[in-house]
């Protein structure tokens, strides 16, 4: 949870509190007369960070300037009287020095200059070149959905060219034809069902969700399921209208396309021998998405039926343009919190875990559950309590976004290919192959963790596991309460309790994952109260 502040006069009010922890653009008003020079500060403050920032302003006339680090930006009120001020700020955190607390000489001396330093095993080899992506494939796919005309969900499913029906049929070709290179790995499922909902008139309409497996191969780990996701349905401007065009390039005709390009990579590392995959991975297209998240609903009660267990759910929505300036850009992964007071919900350290194998370079972490007031197909799959994400482009345009094809007032509306860019798609593609890859790759992840030596000097995390060969141990990891981000404090080769001799259970957060022998590693598992 975000909170934007003012300060000035010796008065602090609150102007802004949103599910978001990075504030990019913001719109507020405050009782600041625009009449005189005021010295005043900006506060922003993250809920799971538990802190502020303080940014200095200067209210002059219906101008404010804030300065962030070196550099004074101004910004100039767009409307509002005496009774009020309205301004837009865009505030660039990364342009704010670093703020996360730091252990300080102010603070009690923690006995941790006496544990060794950990063992940290190397990240498993054949990480997926960006080389190998196939942009052509993905454009070609895109093209083809998009000729559809449209492919909103209760358009026709029986017309070969025009509607959801055309987009299923070229989505499945596709799919077969890597499902043929893969020798058989990949096994390539149309799942029919039907689904109610307000957009879909109060009516049982008919829907489709197609399905690439590929089965993990350790008997233990091979109902664990790790699952990549996009939508090839698309919407006009008006949700219920099924004559309309609805391009949808980007939304999600991009997720589709990194979803299947994903089964292509990852089903030919597995044939090719490079690979052996430990747990099953699922390639989704899903349909129902703009009708009320009605695909990706099924698709939780589909693994459960199947008796799968969810180990990890990547989303992939509106992934297929990089259009702000500065690029390229890292691509935002969402994540929402859950109902605890330490924000390490399993889809949140989901976040923590694709962010440490692609790295900060590749990933935005953003830590609420989407964009404000919006939703997608990760979202049944967060309610259901597993571990799901979003990944969405740096910075959407919304004239592109569910907007029927149409000029005005010199203004182009549309979800259109021209506004594509493959080699950011590319990269999301990476991203998703490559997080696939070691978390299929990894051993489970750790049971029963707790959290023991209340009121006592001693920290005790106890965890349980089943026996597994090619495990190599455990890491326990820690973090400040303020930090969004795990260490790694110990290293050990066997489930049980350790004792952190002179860590104080107050001051930090815990959790353990599983390490493989080759270097792959579970989702961590915050600990619980013992």
């Amino acid at each position: 949870m975000t909170m934007v502040m003012i300060v000035t006069g010796g008065k602090t009010r609150r102007l802004v509190r949103s599910k978001t922890a990075e504030v990019n653009s913001l719109s507020f008003s405050t009782p600041v007369k625009p009449t005189q020079s005021r010295e005043s500060q900006i506060l922003i403050g993250d809920s799971c960070a538990r802190m502020w920032t303080s940014v200095a302003a200067t209210f002059v006339g219906e101008t404010i300037t804030m300065r962030i680090g070196q550099t004074t930006i101004h910004y100039f009120h767009a409307r509002g009287g005496s009774a009020g001020m309205m301004a837009m700020i865009s505030v660039v955190l990364s342009a704010m020095p670093a703020v996360a607390q730091r252990p300080t000489s102010l603070d009690p001396t923690e006995a941790l200059q006496d544990l060794p330093q950990p063992k940290v095993l190397e990240r498993p080899a054949g990480a997926i070149a960006r080389e190998s992506v196939d942009e052509q494939s993905m454009r070609v796919l895109d093209h083809q959905l998009v000729a559809c005309g449209t492919r909103l969900s209760i358009s026709s499913w029986t017309d070969p060219k025009r509607g959801i029906g055309c987009a299923s049929d070229k989505v499945v070709a596709r799919l077969n034809e890597i499902a043929r290179d893969s020798g058989g790995k990949l096994q390539v499922i149309v799942d029919k069902f039907e689904a109610t909902a307000e957009r879909t008139a109060g009516e049982s309409a008919p829907l489709q969700n197609i399905y690439a497996i590929l089965p993990g191969s350790d008997p233990k780990l091979a109902k664990t399921l790790f699952i990549v996701s996009g939508h090839m349905d698309s919407r006009p401007t008006k949700v219920m209208d099924a004559v309309s065009d609805a391009p949808g390039a980007d939304d999600d005709a991009s997720g589709t396309a990194v979803s299947v390009e994903c089964a292509r990579l990852l089903s030919k590392l597995e044939a090719g021998g490079q690979v052996s995959f430990r747990a099953t991975i699922l390639f989704a297209v899903v349909s129902g998405e703009e009708q009320g998240l009605l695909g990706s609903t099924h698709l939780v009660e589909w693994t459960k039926q199947q008796g799968y267990t969810v180990g990890g759910m990547l989303d992939d929505d509106i992934v297929g343009a990089d259009s702000a300036p500065g690029g390229p850009h890292r691509v935002r992964l969402f994540s929402g919190n859950g109902d605890i007071d330490d924000c390490d919900s399993p889809s949140r350290e989901l976040a923590r875990a694709i962010e440490a194998i692609d790295g900060q370079a590749a990933i935005r972490m953003v830590f609420r559950l989407d964009r404000y007031g919006r939703g997608g197909d990760h979202a049944p799959f967060y309610k259901a309590g597993l571990p799901a994400v979003r990944f969405t482009e740096p910075l959407e345009d919304y004239t592109h976004q569910h907007q029927t094809p149409r000029t005005e007032n010199g203004v182009e509306y549309g979800d259109l290919e021209k506004y594509l860019d493959f080699r950011f798609m590319g990269d999301v593609v990476r991203d998703n192959a490559e997080a696939l890859r070691q978390l299929a790759l990894a051993p489970a992840p750790p049971a029963n963790v707790k959290l023991g030596g209340a009121v006592t000097p001693d920290a005790k995390v106890s965890w349980l596991a089943e026996n597994d060969p090619e495990r190599a141990g455990f890491e326990i990891l820690w973090r400040e309460t303020t930090e969004a981000r795990w260490k790694v404090l110990e290293f050990t080769p066997n489930a049980g309790e350790i004792v952190l001799k002179g860590v104080s259970t107050d001051n930090h957060f815990f959790a353990v994952r599983a390490v493989g022998k080759n270097g792959a590693r579970s989702i961590a598992t915050p600990t619980g109260i013992k």
